[in-house]
């Protein structure tokens, strides 16, 4: 299947009854929870997980979310959401992109973009990237 970039970050999910609403489809926030689980197990791949934020005093949290909803889950579907690191600075912000897709017909339901700004955990306050983080995430950066 192709995808909007290349080599991206790829998990499966499946539709469940608890993600449809009233209007027999999968609610919109469910999609927000799928991004930010995909953001979530990228970071952990890279060798960033809660332990190592906790040990940094940094996270990355979400300052923005933009996204397009172009066609609807329903229940037992089976899609693949992607993500790739596509801008950074160094310094605070992190930008990711996102991709879903239901194999089955090759629709794509969701495009989405997310910036990140990096926060010491004990403040919640902006604060750099620490080296870990640069050579983490940017070892994901598209192009690097």
């Amino acid at each position: 299947m192709s995808w909007d970039l290349a080599s991206p970050f790829i998990i499966d999910l499946r539709v469940g009854a608890d993600d449809i609403d009233g209007l027999g489809h999968a609610n919109n926030a469910v999609y927000v929870t799928w991004l930010e689980r995909c953001a979530w197990r990228h970071s952990q791949r890279l060798g960033l997980d809660l332990a190592e934020y906790r040990r940094l005093d940094r996270a990355m949290a979400v300052v923005r979310h933009e996204i397009d909803y172009l066609a609807a889950a329903y229940e037992d579907d089976e899609l693949q959401l992607a993500t790739w690191i596509i801008d950074w600075d160094q310094r605070l912000r992190m930008t990711r992109r996102f991709q879903l897709k239901r194999p089955r017909d090759g629709a794509i339901l969701l495009r989405a973009q997310t910036t990140f700004v990096c926060i010491e955990l004990s403040t919640g306050k902006p604060k750099r990237m620490p080296t870990e983080f640069i050579e983490g995430y940017g070892q994901a950066l598209i192009g690097a």
